[in-house]
């Protein structure tokens, strides 16, 4: 990656984020609301936990076919995901609850996913968040050498059968966080010194990242094998598991951000981005499916991304009544609000735009 970071322009004659951020402030004070989380996603966490949690212990404790293996790891996958966009995101941003150790304890979740505290909020609060769709710098751009996610990546022959192979490496996101990803981004980050928040020791976060791995992989490999399932059943539910939850996990990420209406700006010469930096995430961030209620509650407001892009300390259960603030402001500003009617319509556009992706530069 980059290591000469980009700017923001400083310049906004629209005035779009001091006047949104002047409704959105009104909004809460005059409805007396709290911008954290409230009894909605307490009651999300339960559920969820329960959708993660009860089929593992059932698949512990039941004598049970290899299909209702399969089925329960699927489910386990599902809850996993939905914990994954719901609590640990929420709490990694610091927004499921006012407290701070609660938004601690809660972003912990992460180890659940098998991923790491220290790496997601390098990757996701930091650079993602602040360098949205910006080659090099983004880390949600980079998949190796596999997909093609940036017209700026370099081109290789096999990406133009992207849009057909890429759907079935997305279910790996997980999968990799385990094995070795988290591995990889701890040795880049702690080289770099990139940290959300205070910089603790490399030596703190190394022990961290060993202990809780050790913990993880005892709690879903070797607990199961010790109380006598057979250590083909445990893994395969173990890959399907993971494989479950990164595909939808990938996908709903995907959707926000590598459509064909969002764009990939490029610094200048000198390193300068032409918009504010609120302004960069309308053009670099898109919505879908806003008035689904099921979408809505699973992906815990991720298909809300603008306004959690915008609004990240804000907890997402707010996100369907501040989206409409957000659009008349973008609106009124004459600023693009990128939106999707529906899920189904993203995915046709992600995909779409995989393909012309994939397509040689020459020839595009």
């Amino acid at each position: 990656m980059t290591q000469n970071l980009p700017t923001f322009s400083t310049q906004d004659q629209t005035k779009f984020f001091r006047t949104l951020n002047s409704k959105v402030n009104t909004y809460f004070r005059e409805n007396n609301l709290r911008k954290t989380g409230n009894w909605q996603i307490y009651l999300k966490t339960a559920i969820l936990f329960a959708i993660f949690l009860a089929p593992y212990f059932l698949i512990l404790s039941l004598d049970l076919p290899f299909w209702a293996h399969l089925l329960l790891s699927i489910v386990m996958g599902i809850g996993m995901a939905g914990i994954g966009m719901n609590v640990m995101h929420d709490g990694n941003h610091g927004s499921y609850s006012s407290k701070s150790w609660v938004n601690k304890f809660m972003g912990g979740t992460i180890y659940v996913l098998a991923g790491n505290v220290y790496n997601w909020q390098v990757q996701h609060n930091v650079l993602h968040h602040t360098y949205t769709n910006v080659h090099g710098h983004d880390e949600d751009l980079e998949a190796g050498r596999i997909i093609r996610f940036s017209k700026d990546a370099e081109w290789r022959r096999f990406h133009k059968f992207q849009h057909y192979y890429s759907v079935f490496l997305y279910g790996l996101l997980t999968f990799n966080w385990a094995i070795t990803t988290d591995f990889r981004q701890m040795k880049r980050y702690l080289k770099r010194k990139l940290s959300y928040g205070k910089f603790k020791s490399p030596v703190f976060q190394w022990t961290t990242l060993l202990i809780t791995k050790a913990i993880y992989f005892s709690i879903w490999l070797v607990v199961p094998m010790v109380l006598g399932l057979a250590w083909w059943k445990v893994l395969i539910g173990f890959f399907v598991m993971h494989y479950v939850a990164g595909l939808i996990l990938s996908i709903v990420f995907q959707l926000a951000h590598i459509v064909e209406e969002t764009d990939n700006p490029v610094p200048d010469d000198n390193g300068a981005l032409a918009n504010t930096w609120a302004i960069h995430q309308l053009y670099t961030t898109a919505n879908f499916a806003p008035r689904n209620k099921i979408v809505n509650w699973f992906t815990g407001g991720l298909n809300h991304q603008i306004e959690h892009h915008i609004f990240p300390n804000i907890s997402h259960v707010h996100y369907g009544k501040i989206g409409r603030i957000v659009k008349q402001t973008a609106q009124e500003c004459n600023l693009p609000y990128h939106e999707f009617r529906t899920m189904r319509s993203a995915i046709a556009a992600h995909f779409r735009h995989l393909k012309e992706l994939g397509t040689k530069p020459s020839l595009a």
